[in-house]
């Protein structure tokens, strides 16, 4: 078995390098989402997050969830 790496654009996979596959060859798999370095929030991000959060004054954080994602 060999791995593909493709992007996922306007509902489409597509294949990042050549593939040998007869035309209209039906395939098989399970999508992995690689994630590039660099693109996952650090710690301190995070942290920076809940300290702006805590530091807001706002009793209800529940209704601001999504106001500091990093």
């Amino acid at each position: 078995m060999k791995t593909i790496h493709a992007v996922f654009e306007n509902g489409v996979f597509r294949p990042t390098q050549p593939v040998e596959l007869p035309e209209a060859s039906h395939v098989e798999f399970e999508p992995r989402l690689i994630v590039e370095p660099g693109t996952t929030p650090s710690l301190d991000d995070v942290y920076s997050a809940l300290s702006r959060r805590f530091n807001s004054g706002e009793p209800d954080v529940a209704a601001r969830h999504n106001e500091h994602q990093p």
